[in-house]
């Protein structure tokens, strides 16, 4: 591998402008590839979990791991990508995930996938900061103004589609399809990634210098806190030993990462792309961002597997709908990015998806797919116009040198926006969903004259089916205690939605602080 450092002066935006698009199509694939993983097996878990034989608390783990693995990842790609360069990392990351996927594949029990899945999130995760820094880096002008839009499309569309595609595989070829479809293309991006991508030089000398402790403080912070996150809302959150002793861990990963970051000589992750007001807002909406797209994107298909019994293709063919209306977002989001203030564009987006999660809070247990159908879209629609602007406001005016660190922080916190809510909404659903059933058995139980005719009904129902009159009040009553659980499910459904709305309209209290984000041809801030 020829890796090798030079002091001639490179800039990446002298290229030609096809060969800038042709590079940037192969990074930007790249990028779809390991964010389509994180969701393509979210329909079809059932099914791995049959095919490995794997209890139900393991097979969270085929997703849990992978995240963890990905967290790390992000922020650690900037450095791997001076020391490397931009050409030789995602090479070594789209290899080493198409072979992690192929892995994945021949898995032959839950303990095996999980090492491949970790595998696969870890070299996956340097892909996703590097196109975004290297899309920045090549264009100016109008075409820079539309890199936010391109990879926020791949950003959104990849988790959205990844149920669909990951439901359609699983039906049609078995649930080892979804890991083995990564092969062909994955190759791809490896070789042309050898021969096309050159953007920079690299510095090899800097894994020599590299600061170990503050990476290992970075892996124990990170993945600490997402395994809290993931384990939590099953596991009586700090009740629980281990993972009390998880969230301790990564207190103190966090601790050392910090006194790391700006006392070593050689940090592995540098945060000083947060001296900048408008990125740190910017970092905020992606937090914000994140956990609305993640959290919704699980919840529907959880919904419609829970409530409706729907299969996996089932849900994919639904949750379809929202990746639809994202790509006509993108281009009227584009569009926009380049005529009006982006603090407009980024307060309507916000509006936008405040509006579609309150539809979704008004759902009863017939919802299907034209009920969900404008709720979806509308979501789809204007998760767009939150994710374009808040690109552009954190990345445009950086240097390179700190290009690379900003854009590793930035789509860390929207990865790590989307673990949170994926956890809180968990527990939002499990509080309420008891707090409900609770008052409707009260409510059952103050009117008690009217639960016993139920219960008499059913069971003279079902009496006509079979002789045995206990075995038929029996099922009366399972019949209706499934009922409850159904409705009382569908309310707490409801709950989270408008929790979640509320928390997209007091996000719109940081828009006035935002600067008005730099134009497309803004010079960039020296990063030294």
């Amino acid at each position: 591998m020829n890796i090798h450092s030079s002091d001639a002066p490179f800039s990446p935006a002298d290229l030609p402008l096809a060969r800038k698009y042709f590079i940037f199509g192969i990074l930007a694939f790249g990028q779809f590839m390991a964010l389509i993983d994180i969701q393509i097996v979210a329909a079809s878990l059932n099914e791995i979990q049959a095919g490995l034989s794997a209890g139900p608390d393991e097979i969270s783990w085929v997703q849990t791991g992978y995240l963890m693995a990905e967290l790390v990842m992000i922020p650690f790609a900037a450095f791997l990508a001076q020391a490397l360069s931009t050409r030789w990392l995602f090479a070594m990351s789209a290899g080493l995930f198409t072979l992690s996927s192929a892995l994945c594949g021949m898995a032959w029990d839950i303990q095996s996938m999980t090492v491949f899945r970790v595998i696969q999130g870890f070299v996956g995760g340097a892909m996703v900061p590097t196109v975004f820094a290297t899309g920045f880096a090549m264009f100016t002008g109008k075409q820079r103004a539309m890199i936010p839009a391109i990879l926020g499309m791949v950003s959104v569309l990849a988790p959205t589609l990844g149920p669909t595609v990951g439901g359609w595989l699983t039906d049609a070829l078995g649930w080892r399809s979804i890991f083995y479809v990564n092969i062909v293309p994955g190759i791809a991006v490896t070789v042309m990634s050898v021969l096309f991508v050159k953007v920079d030089r690299a510095d090899p000398a800097m894994l020599k210098r590299i600061d170990y402790v503050h990476l290992v403080a970075m892996a124990v912070f990170l993945g600490g806190l997402e395994y809290v996150l993931e384990e939590g809302p099953r596991h009586e959150w700090l009740g629980d030993p281990t993972i009390a002793t998880a969230a301790w861990l990564s207190l103190v990963g966090f601790v050392l990462f910090l006194e790391r970051s700006f006392r070593s000589a050689m940090p592995v992750v540098k945060l000083s792309p947060f001296r900048h007001p408008t990125f740190a807002i910017a970092c905020v909406f992606s937090l914000v961002i994140g956990f609305g797209l993640y959290s919704a994107t699980y919840l529907v298909p959880v919904f419609l597997g829970r409530i409706r019994d729907y299969d996996s293709l089932q849900i994919g063919t639904t949750v379809v709908v929202t990746g639809l209306a994202q790509i006509f977002s993108t281009l009227v989001a584009a569009k926009l990015s380049q005529r009006i203030d982006m603090r407009w564009m980024i307060s309507a987006g916000l509006l936008l998806f405040a509006a579609s999660l309150w539809m979704f809070s008004a759902m009863t247990p017939e919802w299907g797919f034209a009920a969900l159908f404008w709720p979806q879209a509308l979501r789809g629609f204007a998760i767009m116009l939150c994710i374009v602007p808040s690109v552009t406001m954190a990345l445009s005016g950086f240097a390179m040198a700190e290009l690379r660190y900003a854009s590793g922080l930035f789509n860390l916190m929207r990865n790590l926006g989307g673990a949170i809510g994926i956890a809180v909404v968990n527990t939002w659903l499990q509080d309420q969903s008891r707090i409900h059933a609770e008052r409707i058995g009260e409510t059952l139980g103050e009117s008690g004259r009217h639960a016993p005719d139920v219960v008499a009904q059913l069971t003279q129902l079902i009496g006509h089916s079979t002789t045995d009159a206990v075995h038929a009040l029996l099922m009366a009553q399972g019949e209706l205690a499934r009922v409850v659980a159904r409705e009382a499910t569908t309310l707490a459904f409801n709950d989270v939605f408008r929790l979640m709305a509320w928390m997209f309209v007091a996000a719109m209290v940081m828009v006035p602080f935002c600067r008005t984000a730099p134009g497309p041809n803004a010079p960039p801030v020296d990063a030294h």
